[in-house]
């Protein structure tokens, strides 16, 4: 990906933890790199195809100057996601913030921050088998759609399924989304479980009843192996219920690790049901 660099930018802001640098205010330089394809814009010699570096300099000026934050980290962080959700060319951003007038009792050239955030594709199962199954899948979506830090949210149709697992138990209402986010893996796990306890969602059973389902299925095409989440998701290559929804709107997403298409996933559970069915 190509790369537009913004060097040095100098703002006057007051951002710091101590009330004093809230008030007299010191002198910040913001560093940006901004991951764009200019290709076509180089082709064509048209801004247009490209990012405009003097607005986002005045952007940068803009949320620098029209807030005031105790972090300086909070200040990247605020600058980030307003490049990434005003220009829609811009993939992904780099950050530092720099702050060479700390409060810092010895002699230092300067403190900063660097982060870099982007935006990802990820991959949601939607579920639910109590109540107004269709009202929490519904809030959910809209939940999601909401949050400034996600966009372009595609949903497949809703399907009913039986229970898997736990069989003895009502039918599900199951679909899939699949969205852009800048949040990362564990951001967006803390997302979709703040909008599962709005719906009131209770673990008390495996695999139980629930007013609201969500699994992150895929994120980009990201591994992910720890205590708090597993991705891609380790079961959903035998669930019909994510695989039937989930291919009606990313059919050719590859599994990282099963090397085969949602299409081709669902292609081979549903061999196998028929092989078994038929012996």
């Amino acid at each position: 990906m190509d790369k537009i660099y913004i060097d040095e930018l100098k703002i006057f802001a007051r951002h710091g933890v101590f009330e004093d640098e809230n008030i007299q205010g010191q002198n910040f330089y913001v560093n940006a790199v901004l991951y764009v394809d200019t290709e076509k814009a180089g082709l064509l010699d048209s801004l247009g195809c490209s990012v405009d570096y003097g607005s986002v300099c005045a952007l940068i000026g803009k949320v620098m100057t029209e807030n005031i934050f105790s972090l300086i980290e909070t200040a990247a962080q605020a600058i980030a996601e307003a490049i990434l959700r005003e220009y829609p060319l811009v993939r992904q951003t780099d950050i530092e913030v720099r702050k060479p007038e700390a409060p810092i009792d010895m002699e230092f050239r300067s403190v900063s921050v660097r982060i870099s955030r982007g935006w990802h594709t990820a991959v949601i199962a939607l579920g639910s088998n109590m109540g107004d199954s269709q009202s929490y899948i519904d809030c959910a979506v809209s939940e999601l759609e909401s949050s400034r830090h996600i966009r372009n949210i595609r949903c497949s149709e809703l399907i009913v399924t039986k229970p898997y697992g736990f069989t003895d138990q009502e039918d599900f209402l199951n679909g899939a989304l699949i969205c852009e986010t800048m949040l990362s893996p564990h951001g967006l796990l803390s997302l979709m479980q703040s909008i599962e306890n709005n719906a009131h969602r209770t673990r008390e059973i495996h695999w139980g009843p629930r007013t609201l389902d969500l699994d992150l299925i895929f994120y980009d095409n990201d591994i992910i192996d720890d205590k708090d989440l597993t991705v891609p998701h380790p079961d959903m290559q035998n669930r019909d219920f994510v695989l039937r929804p989930l291919a009606q709107i990313a059919p050719y997403y590859r599994h990282p690790l099963l090397s085969l298409t949602v299409k081709q996933l669902l292609e081979r559970l549903e061999n196998d049901k028929h092989n078994c069915s038929s012996r």
